[in-house]
């Protein structure tokens, strides 16, 4: 995290760790909750400690990298780590000297600090001690002259339970994974996941139905080993409202055709698959006009194709990677930190637009250059091969969803889309690829490829 972070904004952890604790025993909560903390835990007795105010399970990051070989020199996002830790430099990474044993060695040591606190205080296992705040002693900080004044009641403080009371999770929820939708689907699926045969099904869909998709997703992958299916294998027609996450983690060959709108999260973690959104032929609005999903669609896509016939809200196809995705207007931070793919905003488009973007490509109409964060990106013309792609997406959004904003803008043609469009090109990302094509036009091996795309990428 960013010095500025972690100095004014951080919080530390004792005090979320201790206000969680209570209040999950407060509403009865606490024996279904697993309580996790992390925060710059160094130590077994930072493990102890955080027990003690009610974690069951602790996080190590910052330590385990120094392990490893981190110096903490914060320049993980420049390429330029002198220790080779996070660097696709191949020279830097010549000087990464960690193992995976000296992690293993680092926790073994607190393992061992841990046990040993734990016979100072009388309890055979981590279990007994969560939720022991009786246990902690606070006169010696108290009394400091840096400390004086400073209550710790309230950290401290402990909650009037009946002693049987459990002080951490050991009852199992059911989340009636057996009632979702996603069961129905599967058996549906059934002769695409036994044999590959091509399965085709229409049926309704309610906001209640969340992840729609996942489950049959990883049905899909655990059958074909991670390969996915043949495109368009599984075609599912849904129609009504869908839940949050609507075709998370979706692996190639399922494709799914929402009738309705949809909520957020749509198609996060897109691995392959294909979702549409078209809007309800009953409906009385122009789809340009509406929102038809919510916001941070495309999280973390992949790859697969998304196709939106009318609006999104938010952070739409933020960390993009490799999906392509068409859409009929965005609201703000669009394209955010997005590495790669393709994204074409065929209405408004809102503020702080390509922020941290350092991949792919976005192709946005009626640009308003105030609206694009300029760090990292730069706007271009339209070459004739951007115009042409944005035409072959464009018949692809009309065909999948029926859209007549896509109808309207192929109406116009190659000129008019060259004239509205504006393409959004990562200035790095760009660089690279210019040298990349000049290498493959050149005939090179692979080692001298990647030594000219390496000297692009440092400029």
């Amino acid at each position: 995290a960013p010095l500025t972070s972690i100095k004014h904004a951080g919080g530390p952890w004792e005090l979320g760790l201790a206000e969680t604790q209570q209040t999950l025993l407060l509403n009865g909560l606490r024996d279904r909750i697993v309580v996790q903390c992390d925060g710059q835990l160094k130590t077994g007795r930072d493990v102890v400690i955080a027990a003690l105010l009610g974690a069951e399970e602790f996080g190590f990051a910052t330590t385990a990298l120094v392990t490893s070989g981190c110096i903490m020199m914060r320049v993980c996002h420049k390429d330029t780590c002198p220790v080779g830790v996070a660097t696709q430099n191949p020279e830097l990474r010549k000087k990464f000297a960690g193992k995976p044993e000296y992690v293993v060695n680092f926790m073994e040591f607190i393992a061992q600090e841990v046990r040993e606190y734990l016979a100072q205080l009388g309890f055979r296992t981590l279990a007994e001690a969560v939720g022991r705040v009786e246990c902690l002693q606070t006169r010696q900080g108290v009394e400091h002259y840096k400390a004086a004044g400073l209550d710790l009641n309230p950290i401290l403080y402990q909650v009037d339970l009946p002693a049987d009371a459990p002080r951490l999770q050991v009852t199992d929820q059911d989340h009636e994974l057996d009632a979702s939708l996603d069961v129905e689907l599967i058996r549906l699926a059934g002769p695409a996941l036994d044999g590959g045969e091509r399965v085709h099904a229409k049926l309704p869909i309610r906001n209640t139905n969340r992840t729609v998709g996942t489950m049959l997703g990883h049905r899909v992958t655990m059958a074909t080993q991670g390969q996915g299916l043949p495109d368009d294998t599984i075609n599912l027609e849904l129609v009504g409202t869908a839940g949050q996450s609507f075709g998370a983690f979706l692996p190639n060959g399922v494709s799914l055709l929402l009738t309705g709108d949809a909520n957020d999260y749509l198609g996060k973690g897109l691995s392959g698959g294909r979702i549409a959104v078209r809007l309800h032929p009953d409906a009385t609005f122009e789809a340009t006009d509406q929102i038809i999903t919510g916001n941070v669609v495309g999280y973390g896509a992949t790859s697969g194709e998304i196709f939106l016939n009318g609006r999104a809200g938010e952070r739409f196809c933020v960390r993009n990677s490799g999906a392509t995705a068409v859409v009929e207007g965005v609201g703000d931070h669009a394209c955010e930190y997005m590495t790669g793919g393709e994204v074409l905003i065929c209405g408004p488009s809102g503020r702080n637009l390509a922020a941290g973007m350092s991949g792919g490509i976005a192709w946005v109409i009626d640009l308003d250059l105030t609206d694009l964060n300029d760090e990292y990106v730069d706007p271009a013309p339209m070459s004739e091969a951007d115009t042409e792609r944005v035409l072959q997406l464009l018949e692809r959004h009309h065909e999948m969803t029926g859209s007549k904003r896509a109808a309207e803008l192929l109406a116009g043609g190659p000129e008019m889309i060259a004239e509205r469009f504006t393409k959004i090109e990562p200035r790095d990302y760009a660089r690279i690829v210019r040298a990349r094509d000049d290498a493959l036009g050149r005939g090179l091996s692979q080692t001298e490829l990647t030594q000219i795309m390496m000297e692009a990428a440092h400029g």
